[in-house]
């Protein structure tokens, strides 16, 4: 079915396997590590300590795929997020995941919050479970969806289907939307036809979102999402409407050492080299451009296949 669905291909998108892996690689290098047991210094005496008995898989794999809900005690913590465990189970939930601190700010009392956790018992579900790696993924925000919510979401849901959700984490790299039981990402890519920043710079914690369904990883609870390609694409047709040498006002949208990006129209930017505007001897282009400063530019190359165009400011 995933493969089926990855395969998919709609109008608006071109399904890329490379595109996929890429985007979950770059979740998985800001996720938090997973917790790992002191080790003993050369010099101390090595304890033994008593065999910690493994993971049932076959009742971790039952609870994930039947979506239910579970009681799990907090037994200890790191940076990243919470150890928890009970009869047979042993795993992971992620600071992101957690009711009461997800989409806050990462603080510097972050340890303290989280040892308020410990002893506590939480309700949680499966989003994850990696039997080669021994790496089990909980989560108590995804425990306020009825049991089996997701199987009934994956199966109503469809590549290029536009759905409705609520913004639960915002990161780095992207974006993160319940969609009503399981969570969908919006790579930072994918928020919007023009450069961002910042995710937090389009859309807001708690936000009520629109959004379109790109590809779908039922064995790994994913979901990409797209809020871009809710719009056209202002670059299929940049050629024809920012043709070459035509001067056009734009606004200054960041600065640069090496020059300056200026905004024409929704979702599209171009790039102003230093060696495209007046520089005294001793000025930088921070000393002539600001943020949000109305310009006028000349259209010097357009490359709409790469999203990209050269400006002057020398008209």
């Amino acid at each position: 079915m995933a493969a089926q669905q990855r395969n998919h291909e709609d109008p608006g998108h071109t399904s890329d396997e490379g595109w996929w892996d890429s985007l979950l690689a770059e979740e998985e290098r800001y996720a938090p590590p997973p917790p790992v047991r002191p080790v003993a210094s050369k010099q101390e005496p090595k304890v033994e300590e008593p065999a910690k008995p493994s993971a049932d898989w076959v009742q971790v794999k039952d609870l994930y795929s039947r979506d239910q809900i579970v009681s799990l005690q907090v037994t200890g913590h790191n940076r990243g997020g919470l150890l928890v465990e009970g009869e047979g189970l042993y795993g992971f939930v992620p600071f992101s995941h957690l009711i009461e601190l997800a989409g806050k700010p990462e603080a510097s009392d972050r340890d303290t919050q989280l040892e308020t956790y410990v002893g506590r018992t939480l309700k949680l579900k499966v989003i994850e479970c990696v039997p080669e790696d021994g790496r089990v993924v909980f989560s108590e925000r995804a425990a306020l969806a009825e049991p089996g919510q997701r199987a009934m979401l994956f199966n109503a849901i469809v590549p290029g289907q536009r759905v409705h959700g609520q913004v639960t984490n915002i990161t780095d790299f992207g974006v993160f939307v319940d969609l009503g039981g399981v969570e969908g990402l919006i790579h930072i890519s994918e928020l919007s036809w023009g450069r961002v920043i910042h995710p937090g710079q389009v859309v807001q914690l708690n936000q009520k979102i629109e959004v379109q369904v790109l590809d779908l990883a039922p064995e790994r609870c994913r979901v990409a999402l797209s809020l871009k390609r809710l719009f056209p694409n202002p670059w299929q047709d940049a050629e024809k409407s920012f043709p070459v040498g035509a001067v056009m006002p734009a606004t200054i949208t960041s600065v640069v050492s090496y020059g300056a990006f200026a905004r024409l129209d929704a979702g599209v930017e171009g790039l102003v080299h230093a060696s495209e505007i007046d520089l005294a001897a001793s000025q930088m282009v921070k000393d002539v451009l600001k943020e949000n400063q109305p310009v006028y530019v000349r259209i010097l190359h357009v490359d709409a296949s790469r999203q990209r165009m050269g400006l002057s400011l020398r008209l």
